[in-house]
């Protein structure tokens, strides 16, 4: 299956110097890397994304990331993706640029896999 990851640019590079993703703050401080569903994604977008710009779409595939990954209730009971250790870059199928539309929202039109 695969599951998504928003990310800064600057993230993205951080995590190619390193060789794996450790998490943006929000994962660091929650002990967990956050992951949305293919249904989920666009509404964390528009929850905690809005107006921020160079902003990426990773696409993952989620068998790439063991037994680490757990689904947990999250946001209205919803089983969210969350990874309980670094992301190895291999699991990384896609990045894209993730546009921002005037409104501060994001298109995800043609970037779902």
């Amino acid at each position: 299956m695969t599951i998504y990851k928003i990310l800064s640019v600057i993230q993205w590079k951080e995590a190619q110097s390193a060789g794996v993703f450790h998490g943006a703050p929000i994962d660091l401080a929650n002990g967990f890397i956050h992951f949305s569903t293919t249904e989920q994604v666009e509404e964390t977008a528009r929850k905690h994304f809005k107006g921020q710009d160079e902003l990426l779409l990773a696409t993952i595939d989620e068998t790439q990331l063991g037994e680490a990954l757990r689904y947990e209730p999250s946001r209205g009971g919803q089983l969210f993706p969350h990874l309980y250790g670094p992301m190895p870059l291999s699991a990384v199928t896609h990045i894209v640029p993730l546009p921002m539309e005037s409104d501060g929202y994001h298109r995800f039109e043609g970037l779902l896999i």
